[in-house]
């Protein structure tokens, strides 16, 4: 499915873990290889760092919503 799509346009994947993290949710190596061997092929990787934007963001409002509450 993956291949046809990719055939046809562009495909955008977003994980917040680096590929050699994959292997938490794709737990057969040869499997894990292959996935993200196919995903980079020909693509663009580009790493934003570590920190999740949304992470950050619900961090920050639980800190002021606790600071607001004294």
């Amino acid at each position: 499915m993956l291949t046809e799509r990719e055939e046809r346009t562009g495909v955008a994947i977003a994980s917040n873990e680096s590929f050699s993290g994959w292997t938490k949710a794709f737990t057969d190596p040869r499997l894990c290889s292959a996935i993200a061997d196919r995903l980079a092929f020909g693509g663009n990787v580009v790493e934003t760092g570590t920190e999740s934007y949304r992470l950050a963001q619900a961090r920050a409002r639980v800190t002021a919503q606790h600071l607001a509450t004294g």
